[in-house]
């Protein structure tokens, strides 16, 4: 048994290796066809034509036009960008300060980790989307202000989880014999504590990515997003609900984009975390 046990462990490990690497090609050849999509969408995604609105997918038209006989084709390739990018952005930032926010409380403790978590219980007292969606109604349409909403959505998740690994990773022995051998808390934070955290909050910001395509998109739908005439998966979906009867082209086609970029980021980010595991 326990030469089988080992016989699948180094079996799996490989197994989801090749997993990460897949998920991570497929997000890598999203990301590319986002930052193209202007170059080969075979119409101006902005171009109205009344004269061919609601048309069905045809040769010309392959995902149909919209009510204003855009090229939806087009949109929705000029919308990845939009919806990707954005996306990829709120993400940085977030990861980026939320992880500071929680080293500072982690590995501080006292009357600073008391003040950062009573200010993340503020946040995380309000039900996320509601927040976004009340921040966002406060500072008015338009996508800055809509990855201003998001942001004020997602950071405490990272504080909270830079704050755990920090309290443990404090404590471990070789963080002890820094501070016995001399080094500053500047020190043991950038060359012992971070480079620990990284890969823990990196597997939960690729996963991150795909709930923040999906709120960016909830709320252009909900008109606090980006505005029109702009190309945008969410407001794409929103435009063409009075249209799901006669013209159910209008909604299907961003409704899939939306879906395989989410699920697309979903499983990257689940491959990394099980690789992640089988590493430890």
């Amino acid at each position: 048994m326990r030469r089988n046990g080992k016989w699948h462990r180094g079996k799996t490990r490989p197994a989801s290796r090749r997993r990460m690497v897949c998920c991570l090609l497929l997000v890598l050849a999203l990301l590319a066809l986002a930052a193209a999509g202007r170059f080969l969408a075979p119409h101006d995604p902005y171009k109205a034509s009344l004269s061919q609105a609601l048309q069905p997918p045809s040769a010309q038209y392959p995902f149909g036009t919209d009510n204003l006989g855009r090229c939806l084709l087009s949109r929705v390739l000029a919308g990845a960008s939009a919806s990707l990018f954005s996306a990829l952005a709120v993400v940085a930032v977030v990861s980026v300060f939320g992880t500071a926010v929680g080293l500072a409380a982690g590995y501080l403790g006292g009357w600073v980790d008391q003040a950062l978590m009573k200010l993340t219980m503020v946040f995380q007292a309000f039900p996320s989307f509601i927040l976004a969606v009340a921040v966002a109604g406060m500072l008015g349409p338009g996508l800055g202000n809509a990855l201003l909403s998001l942001m004020a959505m997602y950071w405490t998740t990272y504080a909270r989880l830079a704050r755990s690994l920090a309290l443990r990773l404090k404590e471990e022995p070789y963080i002890q014999a820094a501070r016995l051998c001399g080094a500053s808390r500047r020190q043991i934070l950038a060359r012992h504590i971070l480079p620990n955290m990284v890969s823990s909050m990196l597997v939960t910001a690729v996963s991150d990515i795909g709930n923040v395509i999906l709120s960016l998109a909830g709320l252009s739908f909900l008109g606090l997003g980006v505005e029109a005439p702009s190309a945008e998966w969410g407001l794409m979906i929103s435009n063409g609900r009075a249209y799901l009867q006669t013209a159910p082209w209008c909604i299907l086609f961003p409704s899939l984009a939306l879906f395989v970029s989410v699920v697309l980021f979903n499983l990257a980010g689940d491959a990394g975390r099980d690789f992640l595991e089988q590493e430890d």
